[in-house]
């Protein structure tokens, strides 16, 4: 869609207000309030224009005019100026994220408070699917005679820890000797990329310690056979939505909060599919009761994969410039603390 610099301008000055006030505005407050160099009547003339053309609309019998989602959406992708997460920010999701680093999901849970906190909106954060989660290491813990704890680490920083079956006469040389040969087959392989022709070869490889290899694999092939492969959704600042002015109606925000026990709902809001930042604007979301809202999301990365995304829900009238800075440092501050733990 091709605009003249006069009704660029005008569509700017429609949106920053709307977004700051939350009131309609008319051509007399955009004269008064922005320097545009044109009379109201020209102004006027010029709103008409971009109504016709779907970018601003008229809500009730109010005499002023709101963005549309196609205003919205042009002036997210054509007229927004880019803007930088402060030092402050910066400091505080560097400071903040460092203090947590011991289990990813404790990683991830603070990462969508912490968002939540910075935008003022609601934060939606998209844990890692098991199933993507490549074998790092293992090793075994003692735990009672006859029995050892199995710690497996994955790549991610996830952990998990079974107890295993050993039998009596295993030697802590025997232990290290069996985690030896796991780390040296399974490492950099994601659980789902795992073979049974894997796990026999390793089988083979180490027979003369049979109990002990027979749990191991038993619950090596529970995880891989693990139907929960769904990622764990983390949310922050649900309550942000009752500050909104769009969202004073108790139907509207209670219809809200059941979707938010969805976890199939939400992962849909952040595409967690599609790389890089993205923007769904209004009824650009599939869930028509996020049809007034707005969704800005990324995806994080350990070594290359996609494991994840972030995102913040808000009404359309957001600050899209202010969410979008945030949401892309905390993705590549998340992909950063993420892979440093490997």
């Amino acid at each position: 869609m091709q605009m003249d610099e006069r009704k660029r301008k005008i569509l700017r000055a429609i949106v920053q207000d709307y977004i700051a006030t939350a009131e309609p505005i008319g051509s007399r407050t955009i004269a008064r309030k922005f320097d545009l160099g044109v009379s109201p009547a020209t102004i006027r003339n010029e709103m008409a224009d971009l109504e016709d053309l779907g970018l601003i609309e008229q809500p009730h019998t109010s005499s002023g005019r709101v963005p549309s989602d196609a205003g919205y959406r042009y002036f997210v992708d054509c007229l927004m100026d880019p803007q930088t997460v402060s030092d402050e920010q910066k400091e505080i999701i560097e400071r903040e994220s460092s203090k947590r680093i011991h289990e990813i999901q404790e990683v991830i849970s603070h990462t969508s408070r912490l968002l939540s906190e910075l935008t003022n909106l609601t934060s939606i954060v998209l844990g890692p699917q098991k199933g993507k989660s490549t074998f790092g290491k293992m090793h075994f813990l003692p735990y009672q005679p006859g029995q050892v704890i199995l710690v497996i680490v994955k790549e991610n920083g996830t952990v998990e820890n079974h107890i295993v079956d050993i039998g009596e006469n295993l030697t802590t040389d025997e232990l290290q000797q069996v985690a030896a040969v796991f780390n040296q087959k399974m490492r950099g392989y994601s659980l789902s990329q795992v073979k049974r022709s894997l796990l026999h070869e390793i089988y083979d490889e180490l027979s003369r310690q049979r109990l002990l290899i027979d749990n191991t694999l038993d619950m090596l092939r529970e995880i891989l056979d693990d139907n929960e492969q769904e990622e764990r959704i983390y949310l922050g600042g649900t309550l942000n939505m009752l500050n909104q002015p769009e969202f004073k109606d108790l139907g509207k925000v209670k219809t809200l909060f059941k979707v938010f026990e969805e976890n199939e709902s939400l992962k849909k809001l952040l595409q967690p599919y599609q790389e890089g930042l993205n923007v769904t604007i209004g009824g650009e979301n599939t869930l028509k009761e996020f049809k007034g809202c707005s969704v800005i999301s990324a995806t994080y990365k350990v070594n290359g994969l996609t494991i994840g995304a972030v995102g913040v829900l808000g009404p359309t009238r957001m600050d899209y410039g202010k969410a979008i800075a945030i949401v892309d440092f905390m993705t590549r501050s998340l992909t950063e603390i993420l892979t440093k733990r490997r």
